[in-house]
């Protein structure tokens, strides 16, 4: 089952999208104006190669998760942008809004 709902962060509006997998955690992807922050499920490296603003969190099962979890790694997009690793993900869509 995919889901797909608002999340506000810093009052406001970002696109959390969810999918239920099989025997596993599942994908978590919250979207802000100009890039977004993932969970561990999708490729980091893929995102840079195609250019886009992204950043990583690991060990996420809820939205809110997505939100207090430490930044892992960034594409460089994401870091011209001001994110960091160790940041918040909830800082990190900040910087990208």
């Amino acid at each position: 089952m995919i889901s797909v709902m608002t999340v506000k962060v810093d009052g406001k509006t970002c696109l959390g999208m969810r999918a239920e997998l099989p025997d596993s955690p599942p994908l978590l992807l919250i979207i802000a104006g100009k890039g977004f922050v993932m969970c561990g499920f999708l490729n980091i490296d893929a995102a840079e190669k195609l250019g886009v603003a992204a950043a990583m969190v690991s060990g996420v099962k809820t939205f809110e998760d997505v939100l207090n979890a430490q930044i892992k790694t960034m594409t460089s997009k994401a870091k011209g942008f001001g994110v960091e690793a160790g940041m918040k993900g909830a800082e990190a869509l900040k910087r990208m809004f």
